[in-house]
């Protein structure tokens, strides 16, 4: 599962009370499921509840909310752009251990693809893909519609206002 390592190093890295303090930072997973179908291959997903939590935290709570954020937008973003899911996505618990410190956990579903791809010699390979990537918008730019070489419509493309989602496309199946 790389994304708990993803996620650890991500944290530590930009959580500075953390950095000298690795101990302080402790990942576990619960609920840990893993998904398949009867497709003709053995692809499957991981799909499990994380549980991050910070011992003796003296740190604010946005310090460890924005970059946890940041992360989920490039590993889980569903979490962030399906509203249904983004209701109950992150969740947490504080433990105040005086007026200092505090022990703090924080859960968020997590899913992970795993492709098993059968060889051209029978041995299965097995790889974690990237999640798609969320890119700006192209500009607005001029359209045509032609047919035949006489333009039937022309107009103005939208301005961006968000972000388009790459979707990867599928490659030739090996079973």
């Amino acid at each position: 599962m790389n994304k708990l390592n993803s996620l650890r190093t991500h944290l530590l890295a930009n959580l500075p009370e953390l950095k000298n303090n690795h101990e302080r930072l402790l990942i576990f997973v619960d609920q840990g499921r893993i998904r398949s179908t009867a497709a003709s291959g053995l692809s499957f997903e991981y799909s499990y509840t994380v549980n991050i939590i910070l011992t003796d935290y003296t740190g604010s709570p946005d310090a460890v909310a924005v970059p946890l954020l940041a992360w989920v937008m490039v590993n889980q973003s569903e979490l962030m752009t399906n509203l249904e899911k983004g209701k109950e996505a992150i969740q947490f618990e504080v433990d105040v251990i005086d007026e200092n410190q505090v022990d703090m956990s924080l859960t968020l579903p997590l899913t992970e693809r795993v492709i098993v791809k059968r060889l051209d010699d029978g041995t299965l390979q097995i790889t974690h893909p990237e999640e798609p990537q969320y890119t700006e918008h192209l500009p607005a730019t001029p359209m045509q519609l032609i047919a035949n070489g006489d333009v039937l419509s022309s107009w103005t493309s939208a301005e961006p206002t968000g972000v388009d989602i790459e979707t990867p496309q599928p490659g030739p199946s090996r079973g």
